[in-house]
């Protein structure tokens, strides 16, 4: 049990009740209102008692074991003078505060010694009086030391548990409070993921083909690169409808089979490529390695797709005249993915790119449990290859670890130097 905190200064109940037992005290005094003949002792021997067992009362908060030490003399103090009804009051609400405001360790001690001793005490009272009024003095001595001890122990366990429960609400809620900003932070990255890898191959193809037909004062040219230009924004726009009524759509399962591309449009992401390539001088080809009737789980199905789109929207943009390869494999329970493209650091981007379409694959990839690697590859020749290399687990521990890929946030990776995307 902690401590509870004591105040700065005496508190406002505390004033009330020392003033309250003062004017009792003094009233008793008055009257002689005494239980142990009062005529013997002179009223002025009575009242440092009375003062000492108000200052205690002052100071139940403040200093509790101080507090009692005094109760306990001018308990003794009033005895001898008498015996007054307000200090044996006032001594049981100082034993109580003692117990509540002192040190956890003190209480528990002082709870099982006052114990012991109202029993002992009751005990020697029998043996020494042989009178059943023993018991009754016996009882006395238990209201006003043993009652007050336990009463308060019981309140500080009681503030103390319920102390421990506002605070375990407290971290739960902070808790809870986290996972929600995590949960909206890592929508968020998905969010931009799709629609990077939705927009980016159309702006990208765009973005080239009016380059060119800039550039080219031909009108055959100028005419070949709007009618590219008019297909990407077209499918651009299609898309991103198709994204919008997936965000607007309450239940995920009423999305169009459109919305989750597969592997299957592989052909159609290579036409597509070879089309915003306005150079002409890129070929696109791709070698599906993969088992005969391999299923994928969608999750996985997803990330290598959206690997490849980005792969190929960055050769466009970047890649020098050449062959860009697309290679699917499938080996020791995972996904193999590689796409190769020529490379030259002296190359001319035919697009600008800020380097988010390989941070968004790297985390498609972890997400997944998977492992992935981009950047140039050595070659003899004066013309390098750059690789994107993804391996994506199909195992039941990556599909139940796949459903982060749908909430879940990971930490964004740095692009390799000397491309883009």
């Amino acid at each position: 049990m902690a401590r509870l905190s004591p105040p700065a200064r005496p508190h406002r109940d505390d004033l009330l009740i020392a003033l309250v037992g003062l004017v009792t005290g003094l009233t008793a005094i008055a009257f002689d209102l005494y239980a142990f003949h009062p005529e013997q002792t002179a009223a002025v021997l009575r009242l440092p008692a009375l003062l000492v067992i108000c200052a205690a009362e002052v100071l139940r908060r403040v200093m509790p074991t101080t507090a009692l030490v005094g109760a306990v003399l001018a308990l003794f103090g009033d005895a001898l003078s008498g015996g007054s009804l307000p200090v044996l009051v006032m001594f049981s609400d100082v034993v109580y505060a003692a117990v509540l405001y002192g040190p956890a360790r003190f209480g528990r001690s002082f709870v099982s010694g006052t114990t012991m001793f109202s029993a002992a005490g009751t005990v020697a009272l029998v043996v020494w009086l042989r009178e059943p009024e023993a018991l009754i003095l016996g009882a006395g001595l238990v209201g006003i030391l043993t009652a007050p001890a336990w009463a308060g122990l019981l309140l500080r366990e009681h503030r103390d548990t319920a102390a421990a429960e506002r605070l375990r609400a407290e971290q739960t809620a902070l808790l809870a409070e986290m996972d929600r900003t995590q949960a909206v932070a890592s929508e968020r990255a998905r969010m931009a993921r799709e629609l990077h890898d939705i927009v980016a191959n159309h702006l990208s193809a765009i973005a080239i083909h009016s380059t060119a037909a800039l550039s080219l004062n031909k009108p055959e040219a100028t005419a070949q690169a709007l009618t590219v230009i008019r297909e990407n924004s077209t499918q651009g726009l299609t898309e991103m409808r198709r994204l919008i009524g997936i965000l607007r759509e309450e239940d995920s399962e009423q999305r169009h089979p459109e919305a989750n591309p597969t592997l299957d449009g592989l052909d159609v992401l290579l036409d597509r490529a070879a089309r915003g390539d306005a150079s002409g001088e890129l070929s696109f080809v791709s070698r599906d390695e993969r088992e005969a009737g391999l299923s994928l789980p969608a999750p996985v199905e997803l990330a290598a797709y959206r690997i490849v789109q980005e792969s190929l929207t960055n050769a466009v943009k970047h890649a020098a005249p050449g062959q860009v390869e697309v290679h699917l494999g499938h080996r020791s329970e995972r996904l193999t993915v590689t796409v190769t493209s020529p490379y030259r650091t002296d190359a001319a981007s035919r697009a600008p790119g800020s380097g988010s379409g390989l941070v968004g694959m790297a985390e498609r990839v972890e997400l997944l449990h998977g492992s992935f690697d981009a950047g140039p590859v050595a070659e003899t020749t004066d013309t390098g290859l750059w690789r994107v290399a993804a391996e994506l687990p199909l195992s039941e521990v990556s599909e139940r670890g796949a459903g982060t890929e749908r909430g879940a946030g990971a930490e964004r990776s740095e692009p390799p130097e000397g491309r883009s995307s």
